[in-house]
């Protein structure tokens, strides 16, 4: 079945943008990833599955609206972002952060236009990144995230909810012994916590959706659940934070971005995204703490910070095979075009 036979289907079209938008979330331009992604947080919750949708569309629609790029809102670049900051302002402001809590209209309102808002930072942090040939990733939503977060705490319409969630390691017991439940829990809730699923089974159901459209990137994303866990229990994290995937969400996207899809996979770039989610493991614990007094979550703050220092000068380093933002579609894509070309220049 061709993945893009939909795609500019006069009906089926949005849905299509919209399913590539959720996928995107972990770089899959695929509306059956989307599809599948989005069955796992229903697995988990039918509030946030709903609400990724209505920030998705959110996202989407205003980027319609303004006359945005097409081939952009058909790949779902405009949509990830508002799904989001979507999640997010439901699953920092519920009694449940699990479950998650239907919101009030006032609520409602307000995470649209957040979404809305996303579409908008996309596009300006995209033009500021342009000569860097780097995408904005996921700061959109961090940048809109924490400003409308922030704003809650002003407005009685709005319940703020007890911010149900630690986000900062001392908040977990560090006697709690590590046990098998701490690695396949904390390995599948990594994936999960992407898109804020307290749900360990969720994260494995994402990776089967990232499968359908390439089999690299959910290994990739597997790799950096792995190498988060494996760096917070070398290093003596607290078991609670680790079983409930915080050392390892930020790494498994550093492992995807790196790890095949803005750089061509060969040895060199696979050690590179090693790298890149060790550190994003250990600057998880140093931003939470950075943002513990102002009572902020780290969000994909980490992921972004790492792999845009990690991008931008790729250029200096030659054992590195650039992939611009606007080429990239998978690794295995990527690095069978790389071939291609190298086969050519040598004949």
């Amino acid at each position: 079945m061709r993945v893009d036979r939909f795609q500019n289907h006069a009906v089926l079209g949005f849905v299509d943008w919209t399913l590539r938008g959720v996928g995107q979330v972990v770089f899959q331009n695929n509306p059956l990833a989307g599809l599948v992604i989005l069955a796992g947080l229903l697995v988990n919750s039918w509030i946030y599955a709903a609400i990724c949708v209505v920030g998705v569309v959110a996202s989407t629609l205003t980027a319609i609206v303004l006359k945005a790029d097409k081939a952009l809102i058909r790949d779902g670049l405009f949509g990830f972002n508002g799904a989001l900051v979507a999640l997010a302002l439901v699953a920092f402001t519920s009694e449940d952060f699990r479950a998650g809590a239907i919101p009030s209209v006032a609520m409602l309102t307000y995470l649209i236009c957040a979404a809305a808002l996303t579409t908008m930072a996309f596009a300006s942090i995209a033009a500021l990144l342009g000569p860097h040939k780097v995408a904005p990733l996921t700061m959109p939503f961090v940048f809109v995230g924490w400003l409308f977060l922030f704003a809650v705490l002003k407005f009685d319409a709005i319940d703020a909810g007890p911010m149900a969630k630690p986000v900062s390691p001392d908040q977990f017991p560090y006697n709690a012994p590590y046990d098998l439940r701490t690695w396949y829990e904390g390995i599948g809730t990594s994936i999960g916590q992407i898109f804020f699923q307290d749900n360990w089974i969720t994260g494995y159901i994402i990776i089967v959706g990232m499968a359908i459209n390439s089999r690299i990137s959910a290994t990739m994303a597997l790799l950096g659940a792995v190498i988060g866990t494996v760096v917070a229990v070398m290093f003596g994290g607290p078991e609670g934070a680790i079983r409930d995937g915080l050392f390892g969400y930020n790494a498994a996207l550093t492992a995807i971005a790196l790890g095949g899809f803005f750089l061509v996979l060969t040895w060199s770039s696979f050690l590179y995204a090693v790298f890149g989610a060790i550190v994003s493991a250990w600057l998880w614990a140093s931003i939470a703490i950075f943002l513990k007094p102002i009572g902020m979550p780290v969000l994909t703050s980490t992921f972004v910070i790492v792999t845009w220092t990690m991008l931008i000068g790729q250029y200096a380093f030659k054992a590195l095979v650039p992939v611009p933002p606007a080429e990239a579609t998978t690794p295995e894509d990527n690095r069978r075009r790389y071939l291609e070309e190298s086969e050519r220049s040598q004949t």
